[in-house]
């Protein structure tokens, strides 16, 4: 039974982190989601190297219809576009068009603001234990499933 309120924890803490990053998150009149936002992130940070889906599958740990549909509305959305590898035209590398970091940059703002709230009152203490248990917990899981 604590396992199905720590989950249940778990769960409404991302809700309510969702709701408030989406309530704030109209930017040229487009709303990005979180997993947007690290699709971006991803990008931007390994601008040295090709990116292809199954490169945001592996590091998002995410299914891969999961990160089709989210690359689906961003190419709709023009934050990123597909182009196809010269060796082998079957997998496109993602690339950010050159509006997207713009837009990502003004949507990090927001969520280093919304990172500041979440964390006031907590002690440096509290916070380590936290990310603590958080990755125990992501391990209990890798090593389980």
């Amino acid at each position: 039974m604590k396992e199905k309120k720590i989950l249940y924890q778990i769960r409404t803490l991302n809700n309510m982190i969702v709701k408030c990053f989406k309530s704030d998150s109209y930017i040229d009149n487009l709303s990005l989601t979180p997993t947007q936002m690290q699709i971006m992130e991803y990008i931007l940070d390994n601008h040295d190297i090709d990116i292809y889906q199954k490169d945001l599958e592996e590091v998002l740990n995410l299914t891969r219809a999961t990160v089709s549909g989210v690359l689906f509305t961003m190419e709709k959305n023009g934050l990123i576009k597909r182009v196809a590898n010269i060796k082998d035209a079957r997998v496109k590398q993602i690339v950010l068009n050159e509006s997207a970091e713009k837009i990502f940059l003004k949507k990090k703002r927001i969520l280093e603001d919304l990172e500041k709230i979440i964390v006031n009152d907590l002690s440096s203490e509290d916070l380590e234990s936290f990310l603590k248990v958080i990755n125990i917990m992501k391990e209990n899981i890798k090593n389980n499933y």
